[in-house]
């Protein structure tokens, strides 16, 4: 692998990149800040690296896309938000180098992947972790406290009219009109579908029966494709209410979701303490961190609606190029450089240093066939 450091960039080099890439980002990134790439190690001689799925990284992508094109001359991301069941499709049919997926690949896609990958392994890596925005817009409304089974009876449609009991009784000093709730969910197969059906699944008992899938399991009252389809849906609507990452949630409302006898808002502080306090999936291999998060904790502090977004990439790849690209952006990604300006462009709760090591470890063993 033919790697170049280019240090901490020109902040003149950079600043063109993150005016380029930064395009679609409500989200502020500083051109002047060269230190944005940290320490990166580049291809001699650049090329394309192409990426696609997860919505929720579209921020923390453009982020991460200006500083690594900025500091690697000749290098170019593509990564296309087109959700992260799309994403890992494109991944194991080998049109992608990589993808990005609010959920681990399962059994069978890993099988299928497997294959994509010329046999070696295929691993989860997560590069970005946020909490999951429980969204609505309610005219005078700017929060509200909302159980888990309160959440989970709202997006079920039990719970139709926003001055219901369940809802008034957590907000007692909230004017709640007696309008209809129009819950948004997404359309298209979504990580982030399942990482809130997760949640819900576990957190809200019996008041969410359905199976967990990143696709909607009931005939929606209105759906939108991606996280902006969404956001933009909300923002369309009186009395609509859905889940987002929170780095696209803006002027909306937000709830409060109840943990114990408390509410907790969400914040990046308080989605890290769910991660730290959750064991890696069972059944994974040294290259493998996948996480299984504990949605029914009752610690105080923590967010439990949590996105952990991995990086899907092969441990071998048929083609050098590859290899060296992927080793080379997933490097900057997990690295405190690259995890502090996901983390000032969207929001994200930044990897502490023992996972970013791991991690590290993983990357710096791919490779191409010989």
């Amino acid at each position: 692998m033919k790697l170049s450091k280019y240090g901490q960039v020109a902040g003149i080099a950079l600043a063109g990149a993150l005016a380029l890439s930064a395009c679609g980002s409500d989200q502020a990134v500083d051109p002047e800040d060269s230190a944005a790439a940290g320490d990166v190690d580049c291809v001699e001689g650049g090329g394309t690296l192409a990426g696609a799925g997860a919505s929720s990284q579209e921020n923390a992508m453009a982020a991460w896309k200006a500083a690594w094109e900025g500091a690697c001359e000749g290098s170019t991301l593509e990564y296309d938000s087109v959700g992260s069941g799309s994403g890992r499709s494109q991944f194991i049919d080998g049109a992608v180098a990589f993808a990005g997926s609010d959920a681990a690949l399962d059994e069978e896609e890993t099988e299928q992947a497997t294959e994509r990958c010329s046999g070696s392994e295929v691993v989860n890596l997560p590069g970005y972790v946020a909490p999951i925005a429980v969204a609505f817009n309610l005219e005078g409304v700017d929060s509200l406290n909302l159980k888990p089974e309160v959440i989970a009876e709202i997006f079920d449609q039990k719970i139709t009219k926003w001055n219901d009991e369940k809802i008034a009784e957590d907000n007692p000093d909230v004017d709640l009109p007696d309008s209809e709730i129009v819950p948004v969910n997404r359309s298209d197969e979504s990580g982030t579908t399942e990482n809130f059906v997760a949640y819900l699944s576990e957190a809200a008992g019996d008041a969410w029966p359905h199976e967990v899938s990143g696709d909607w399991p009931i005939e929606p009252k209105e759906a939108a494709q991606g996280s902006s389809g969404v956001v933009n849906a909300l923002e369309g609507g009186e009395g609509t209410i859905g889940y987002v990452d929170a780095s696209h949630v803006g002027d909306l409302g937000t709830a409060a979701v109840g943990v114990g006898d408390d509410f907790t808002e969400y914040s990046p502080e308080a989605a890290a303490k769910i991660v730290d306090a959750s064991p890696a999936r069972e059944g994974n291999t040294e290259n493998d961190h996948a996480i299984e998060l504990d949605y029914t904790t009752e610690e105080e502090g923590v967010y439990p609606i949590v996105l952990i977004s991995y990086e899907v990439a092969c441990m071998e790849y048929a083609e050098q190029a590859d290899a060296d690209l992927v080793k080379s952006f997933l490097s900057y990604v997990n690295s405190e450089a690259g995890q502090q300006a996901a983390a000032d462009e969207a929001g994200s709760a930044p990897l502490s240093q023992e996972t970013r090591d791991a991690l590290q470890e993983t990357i710096d063993s791919i490779s191409a066939g010989a």
